[in-house]
């Protein structure tokens, strides 16, 4: 169970990107935000976010055209 969710679903990038930047903030740390999306993009977009800020990308699924990202924050 993550300790928030985010609904990014419709939007496209850089949105949810920008959406996951401020929502992450609100989850504290060695906590895990849950993303749900429906940009392709998003996959390629949310494994360089992570590495990009170190937080870890944890799981990454896709069900029926929706992609789910579950990220723990790390700082």
């Amino acid at each position: 169970m993550a300790d928030k969710t985010l609904d990014t679903k419709g939007l496209n990038c850089p949105l949810p990107i920008l959406k996951v930047k401020k929502a992450i903030q609100d989850v504290p740390v060695g906590g895990t935000l849950e993303v749900l999306a429906t940009d392709p993009a998003a996959i390629q977009d949310f494994q360089a976010f992570c590495r990009q800020t170190r937080h870890e990308l944890i799981e990454q699924a896709e069900v029926a055209g929706t992609y789910r990202f579950l990220i723990r924050r790390t700082a």
